[in-house]
């Protein structure tokens, strides 16, 4: 496979971009090599600087549900565009969106659209704080939600202890007010609870794990945690920024019936434009400026572009059987790597939900992102080498999930099915 354009490009970026990339993950530092840069995309296909093909299920991180380049979506970007980029100013069509997460979303009864999931969390987590006049928040470790400064905390070895900054640049007091727990792990809520009576504003929480691997709720702990937080008055945050609209259409609440007091949603509300959305119930909402007393503002949010976007791809969303299709193609997937995988006599565990999936090279279960972190990392970075030869794009991490886009053929499973046998045969 071809590569010198890449490496010539990556060679450039790094003189003026720190790591030559914009966002840490595109480095390929957890699969080895140089990154490849991207010129194009279209329907389930990537294509580089050098002319490679690739089967996308990577889809921008999750995002572009329709596919690239999708033919609606791009029609109705031009028009947006043509009447003007920005205004900063409300517009029918912020409205309208929010109309439709609403009905999608029960549980948004008011919503603020934003620009990215990261001010989506960090608005979400200020609406908790004032709401409740308290100033803790429960986040389990391996659950990402952006990089606001007290998001960016993991926890201590074993036990739940107040977490330590994950970066430099990030006060240890800022830490000090996020309290870590195991993910699928309500004994260590309860703790939390009990060494820190009345001053905990919210639990926050990816209610299907996505950004290390793909890794569903266990038993009943959201309903679980749902009952805990009604009875300590904690504010029950779902982090939807990946899940939204991909595991089901009204999300992983819908799929597993709870309701949070508030939602967060990403860039697949805007069909992969910088766009968020946070919201819940009216009362909480009511807080939020000018409205009330608790300030959160945006130039760009709810902008012409993304809201064009956003409503071609939710209006498709919201036809019969988009999940149903969708939900098919990922079954039949993974019941292909599965069978090669055991065939193969390869230790593995694998999830998939709705339109996501993903899977570790691992001799247990994984339920948490401790559990996580003893699959076999260096495995799966000559695994996804493998891959990307024959011509499939997975997440450059064995701790990220894997999409499927409505573009994907039938012709694109059957090619990856037989890239990942042969991929398989090549580094076992």
């Amino acid at each position: 496979m071809k590569v010198s354009n890449s490496r010539a490009l990556f060679d450039r970026a790094r003189k003026s971009i720190p790591g030559g990339v914009n966002s840490p993950v595109r480095a390929f530092r957890g699969v080895g090599g140089d990154p490849l840069f991207i010129e194009r995309g279209q329907g389930s296909k990537i294509y580089d600087a050098d002319g490679n093909a690739f089967i996308d299920y990577v889809l921008s991180w999750g995002p572009l549900i329709l596919g690239h380049a999708h033919r609606a979506t791009l029609d109705a970007l031009k028009v947006a565009m043509e009447k003007g980029l920005s205004f900063g100013a409300p517009t029918q069509g912020e409205t309208e969106l929010v109309e439709l997460i609403r009905q999608m979303v029960p549980s948004m009864e008011m919503v603020r659209l934003v620009n990215s999931g990261t001010e989506a969390t960090m608005s979400a987590i200020r609406v908790a704080r004032g709401f409740t006049g308290r100033d803790k928040i429960i986040k389990f470790t391996g659950c990402y939600h952006g990089h606001a400064d007290y998001l960016l905390v993991k926890a201590g070895s074993g036990a739940t202890t107040l977490g330590a900054p994950d970066s430099p640049g990030v006060p240890a007091s800022f830490a000090a007010h996020t309290l870590l727990c195991q993910y699928n792990n309500l004994a260590e809520v309860q703790a939390q609870i009990d060494e820190h009576p009345g001053e905990i504003a919210a639990v926050i929480l990816e209610p299907v794990a996505g950004n290390m691997g793909v890794i569903p709720p266990k038993g009943s702990f959201l309903k679980d945690l749902r009952a805990l937080c009604d009875r300590e008055g904690i504010l029950l945050i779902f982090d939807e920024v990946m899940t939204g609209f991909r595991v089901a259409k009204g999300g992983a609440q819908e799929l597993f019936h709870i309701q949070p007091d508030l939602t967060t949603l990403g860039k697949v509300i805007g069909g992969g434009m910088p766009v968020g959305a946070y919201g819940g119930r009216q009362d909480i909402m009511a807080r939020v400026s000018p409205s009330g007393d608790i300030y959160q503002a945006g130039t760009l949010s709810g902008n012409p572009m993304a809201v064009a976007a956003g409503l071609v791809t939710l209006g498709e969303l919201n036809k019969p059987g988009f999940y149903e299709e969708q939900s098919k193609k990922v079954n039949w997937l993974c019941s292909e790597m599965r069978d090669a995988l055991e065939k193969k006599g390869v230790p593995y565990h694998m999830s998939n939900i709705g339109t996501m999936f993903g899977f570790y090279f691992i001799n247990q279960p994984v339920h948490s992102y401790e559990d996580a972190l003893k699959c076999d990392a260096a495995l799966y970075g000559k695994f996804f080498r493998a891959m990307l030869a024959h011509g499939v794009y997975l997440a450059p991490s064995a701790f990220e999930a894997a999409f499927m886009s409505q573009a994907h053929s039938e012709e694109d499973l059957e090619n990856t099915a037989q890239a990942f046998r042969a991929s398989l045969e090549e580094v076992i």
